[in-house]
């Protein structure tokens, strides 16, 4: 195994780090406040389009796409001390360098699967920053933690197919800017397990899509990034020419575009932690409690030494995964790509978690990211899959190799 970056990686990280510096970080305080001005806005407030702008003048623009015709052509590798970097400031670095889910997934699977005529109506504007875009997979009336219960219908009637169901968490299809979602539904109820389900785009604007209501994470909106929607698709009617791929394959392109997708998560849930262990060590090192400062009591010591132990050991299984995804593919990274899902957001959330009692109660207020960072890394052990079927997927894999 190798991890060494080459030299562009090394260059686009030393980008990616001064954008950081001296844009993202000194933004962070103008972010918030501009969004408390807008109270019920659902898009990122006015000085994200500058950190947009200034991202592309610096190239640090669409990293996350491994391929070189639409993306910077960085392999996921090379791309993971960058998603790392981003995710030290979460609600800001990601969507600048558009490089933010779920956009990011949607542009891949339109790069991969979208023909020409969909990649210029869908994926060109995404690529572009001008339009944003969902995913709705998930149910509110089934498990979707197994995909296969998934009930919307999608049914060919002449040169269109009709969509009927029910999505929510369907995330930043709250946003005035999100115009198109990729629904996966049921095709061929009858056909086998995993060849019964296809993905089709969706124009938000569709007569029979109804936005139903927002839902919120630990009682945050999202607003910034267009929240979480639940959808209401009835007698929904697009043209046959919106399938993505062929008729009941959308099983497959679900796990190709999860794949990377959840890589990248865990790149940037490193990032949130090693935010966090920075913001612990300075708060720690800067008061004092019975005469002595934070930093030198015992069980303090030990969260902060716990926390480099478990950071470094996320890194590596992430830098792994990534290169194992490079060089065998998606499907041979499976189990790593399982294990790491289930590493980095317990490893994010442990590491905040002790950040926030070392900062008492500015933990948990707005003076501190901690606790937005909090939410984020606990709502990672669900999305994407629950830690619960990596933990069973890993566990299949494994003993298959003794069977």
């Amino acid at each position: 195994m190798d991890f060494a970056f080459s030299d562009r990686a090394k260059e686009m990280h030393e980008k990616a780090a001064e954008f950081l510096r001296d844009c993202v970080y000194p933004a962070e305080k103008m972010f918030e406040e501009q969004v408390a001005q807008r109270p019920g806005e659902w898009d990122a407030p006015p000085i994200m389009e500058e950190l947009k702008a200034e991202a592309r003048k610096r190239g640090l623009w669409n990293l996350f796409l491994p391929h070189s015709e639409f993306g910077a052509g960085l392999s996921n590798l090379e791309y993971a001390p960058i998603a790392e970097l981003s995710g030290r400031s979460p609600l800001i670095a990601p969507e600048a360098m558009n490089c933010a889910a779920p956009d990011t997934g949607n542009m891949e699977i339109l790069a991969m699967f979208g023909t020409p005529e969909q990649q210029e109506r869908w994926l060109k504007p995404l690529l572009d920053g001008e339009i944003r875009s969902c995913f709705s997979m998930t149910e509110p009336e089934v498990a979707s933690s197994d995909a296969t219960n998934i009930a919307t219908r999608i049914e060919r009637d002449g040169d269109s197919y009709v969509i009927n169901g029910r999505k929510w968490w369907s995330s930043g299809a709250m946003n005035p800017r999100c115009k198109v979602s990729i629904v996966m539904g049921v095709s061929d109820p009858d056909g086998p397990k995993h060849r019964r389900h296809s993905m089709i785009l969706v124009p938000l604007d569709t007569p029979g899509v109804t936005i139903v209501r927002p839902t919120t994470v630990f009682g945050y909106t999202d607003g910034p990034h267009g929240g979480h929607a639940e959808i209401g698709f009835d007698n929904v009617r697009v043209p046959a020419a919106n399938l993505l791929g062929t008729e009941n394959e959308g099983f497959a392109l679900a796990q190709a575009r999860l794949g990377p997708g959840r890589i990248h998560h865990c790149m940037r849930l490193i990032g949130m932690a090693e935010r966090a262990l920075e913001l612990m060590c300075q708060r720690v090192l800067s008061r004092q409690t019975f005469g002595v400062a934070i930093a030198q009591h015992g069980v303090v010591q030990e969260w902060i030494a716990e926390a480099r132990i478990r950071i470094e050991q996320a890194r590596l299984l992430t830098l792994k995964t990534a290169w194992l995804m490079d060089t065998v593919g998606n499907k041979g990274a499976a189990m790593e790509i399982s294990a790491i899902k289930v590493v980095a957001p317990e490893v994010a959330r442990w590491v905040i978690d002790k950040a926030i009692q070392a900062h008492g109660a500015a933990g948990v207020s707005q003076d501190t990211p901690l606790a937005n960072l909090y939410s984020h890394a606990r709502t990672l052990q669900l999305a994407d899959g629950p830690d619960e079927v990596h933990r069973r997927s890993v566990a299949r894999r494994e003993l298959a190799r003794w069977r």
